[in-house]
């Protein structure tokens, strides 16, 4: 049908294509950063839950000018900061990675007959009890599939949610006055510290979360009428849900971080130093924490993808 692939596979790929070149041109991604985007967000944009995709945008969004005003805090606080805004393929996917999946397995599961998820379908040979459409029922009801539907829009949520949280938690945390307290130990620790905890960052990370769950509650009620029906048990769930996310994903980044990212700190320049950092041969370094088992992207995988199925399952 020429309307159905319009709808879902042109817009999509338009929209997808804006991000990733104002991305590229505005240094938000680098050039691989850039092709990533572009496929992550087409196919995400492209599940007919238009409320996944535009989480994603949304996430984006807001992570992209909450990481402008962090960076020009950690380029005080970090030895051979990097503008961490300029993001790489690999970023890209360990920040989408879940959401990426759950969106694909919903589309191919619900929308089997939809362009392009007609393809996919057709390959893996999917039988489909429950075709949806944006007035038959509403995805996050438990009573689809055995609660399969209402999974995986929780896995979007719980990525998104935790992803944002802890960006928000990362790059506007490091603004307080006051030094954050490692989780570990709960003992003082210079910004920056791999693991560091602050009253303010967990504050944003809640308040991230809760804007996930907000504006996929939004969409959901614009979009579906069964959905604008069970408002007032809809609301509550995303949002609380979205809230739980954001801090459980920033607490669960945090604990990795201070166990099994090593953070190594400057005496002589007071700084924390970056992870590809090299100090100098009468530079003196200390390690304040942790191992060097897990790179921030590995860890940014790791977390979120624990929040989201841990979501998933309880929600």
């Amino acid at each position: 049908m020429p309307s159905g692939i319009t709808a879902l596979a042109i817009l999509p790929f338009v929209l997808a294509a804006f991000l990733s070149v104002n991305g590229a041109k505005s240094r938000k991604l680098s050039p691989s950063g850039a092709a990533t985007a572009f496929v992550v967000a087409s196919l995400i944009m492209a599940a007919p839950v238009r409320a996944i995709g535009i989480s994603l945008i949304v996430f984006y969004l807001l992570g992209s000018r909450a990481t402008k005003y962090g960076n020009k805090r950690k380029a005080q606080l970090e030895a051979g900061f990097h503008d961490t805004g300029y993001r790489t393929g690999w970023q890209v996917l360990c920040n989408t990675f879940p959401a990426f999946i759950a969106s694909i397995l919903w589309s191919v599961r619900f929308t089997p007959g939809v362009f392009p998820w007609s393809f996919l379908a057709h390959v893996i040979d999917v039988s489909c009890d429950s075709v949806y459409t944006s007035d038959s029922w509403c995805p996050l009801s438990p009573a689809i599939s055995d609660g399969l539907s209402r999974a995986l829009i929780f896995v979007t949520l719980g990525q998104f949610a935790c992803c944002l949280g802890d960006t928000l938690a990362s790059e506007l945390g490091i603004l307080s006055s006051s030094p954050p307290i490692l989780i570990t130990t709960l003992k003082a620790v210079p910004p920056g510290t791999n693991g560091g905890i602050s009253v303010g960052g967990t504050l944003a990370s809640a308040i991230g979360g809760c804007v996930v769950g907000l504006t996929q509650f939004a969409s959901l009620a614009v979009e579906n009428s069964a959905c604008r029906a069970e408002w007032t048990n809809l609301l509550p769930s995303l949002m609380g849900w979205g809230m739980a996310a954001g801090v459980l994903g920033s607490m669960l980044d945090s604990l990795l971080g201070a166990t099994l990212q090593r953070t190594r700190y400057s005496i002589d320049e007071k700084k924390i130093l970056q992870d590809a950092s090299i100090p100098g041969s009468n530079e003196s370094v200390k390690v304040i924490s942790g191992f060097n088992v897990l790179t921030n992207n590995q860890v940014n995988l790791i977390s979120s993808t624990i929040t989201a199925l841990v979501v998933a399952m309880l929600a």
